[in-house]
């Protein structure tokens, strides 16, 4: 079903992102100047200062009369290996609206340079039809649902170095099969965060969430930048009904299009031995012995530019500092499947900001990263 009608304008104005300049004069100085509403959906309107012209406007596409929501779905259907009429089908029967084959094939031009997924989706499709994914529910405390593309993990071997993306490719099937859940249902974890200002919570803790963590590490670069994850973003919220679907939504859609996506809610952990070996090679990791891993669900991996990028969605991205729970995730990837610690970079992102940097850099004096 759409959305309501009156939720429309809040929904599209993700995408309908204020634009840079006017379409007719290049003009800077714009501002919102109400709404239309055609057939399906709300358009916001914006009026130029200097050429005194209204205009809408939409990313990759202009004068789209349906909602964004629905466009970002038939993408979703289309790379994930549906054929243009299918995916007509399949929007008419989610949506009761009817939506021409030609229109989706202009949809799928218009966003091609969002859904990069394209360059490979011929080679995908012979090989694994529209069995792409290969998922698994994790039942970690609450249920979370583990994604691997698997055509992308053999059409990006050369994204990687070929030793990398082997080890990462054998941790990331190792959890469909024999992977420790029973290290993710501890009740204590909930008990601890209601323990602030207890005695309990003076002392260390006996077990720890990468999301909660919070220790010193060295000074480092984060770099702010605008990154392809931020448009993707964009796109993935529009098929959220309620807030707590923005991340499913969001990695579903950057699982679907996106050519560096490999796997989402990626599970991974981190016990003492492991912290003890990195810090007898030198690395500073503040962190409290516990009697428990350290434990956390990675949003999104991708393989990308010779390193293996773990990336963690956070609305409002500017006013959060994501460090310390990246860190964790890449030092716990790297021990789970024997990869050093260099051979990752970590962000965290919303749809307007990216933030990235080598979690190397946040635990190892840089004289030493060479055998890190």
């Amino acid at each position: 079903m759409p959305r309501p009608a009156n939720r429309l304008p809040a929904l599209g104005s993700i995408v309908q992102a204020k634009p840079d300049c006017c379409p007719t004069c290049d003009g800077r100085q714009i501002v919102k100047n109400g709404l239309r509403k055609n057939s399906h959906r709300h358009i916001q309107i914006y009026w130029c200062k200097d050429c005194a012209r209204h205009f809408s406007f939409l990313a990759g596409l202009k004068d789209v009369k349906y909602p964004p929501r629905v466009i970002a779905r038939a993408l979703c259907l289309y790379n994930l290996g549906h054929s243009q009429e299918q995916t007509a089908r399949r929007i008419g029967a989610e949506f009761r609206v009817a939506v021409p084959r030609r229109t989706i094939s202009e949809w799928i031009l218009g966003y091609q340079s969002i859904t990069t997924f394209h360059r490979f989706r011929s080679v995908a499709l012979q090989e694994f039809g529209r069995g792409m994914l290969k998922e698994r529910t994790l039942e970690h405390r609450q249920n979370y649902q583990y994604k691997v593309h698997l055509a992308k993990l053999g059409l990006t071997t050369k994204a990687i170095p070929a030793d990398v993306g082997a080890k990462a490719k054998n941790y990331l099937f190792s959890i469909f099969d024999g992977f420790p859940d029973e290290l993710f249902r501890d009740e204590h974890i909930d008990n601890l965060d209601q323990q602030v200002g207890t005695e309990a919570k003076a002392s260390p803790p006996a077990v720890m969430r990468s999301s909660t963590s919070d220790f010193e590490t060295l000074p480092l670069s984060r770099i702010a930048k605008q990154n392809l994850a931020n448009d993707l973003a964009a796109m993935g919220l529009l098929l959220a009904r309620k807030n707590k679907d923005r991340h499913p939504s969001i990695q579903d859609f950057m699982l679907a299009n996106d050519s560096c996506t490999i796997a989402c809610e990626v599970p991974v952990y981190l016990t003492a031995e492991e912290i003890g070996y990195y810090k007898s090679k030198g690395f500073f990791l503040n962190l409290p012995e516990l009697s428990k891993p350290i434990t956390g669900h990675i949003d999104i991996v991708q393989f990308r530019n010779g390193f293996i990028h773990l990336l963690d969605y956070k609305p409002k991205a500017r006013e959060i500092d994501a460090v310390n729970q990246l860190v964790i995730y890449a030092l716990a990837f790297a021990s789970r499947a024997r990869l050093p610690v260099k051979a990752f970079k970590c962000a965290w992102f919303d749809e307007k900001d990216f933030f990235e940097f080598f979690p190397l850099q946040a635990v190892r004096a840089k004289t030493l990263h060479a055998t890190a």
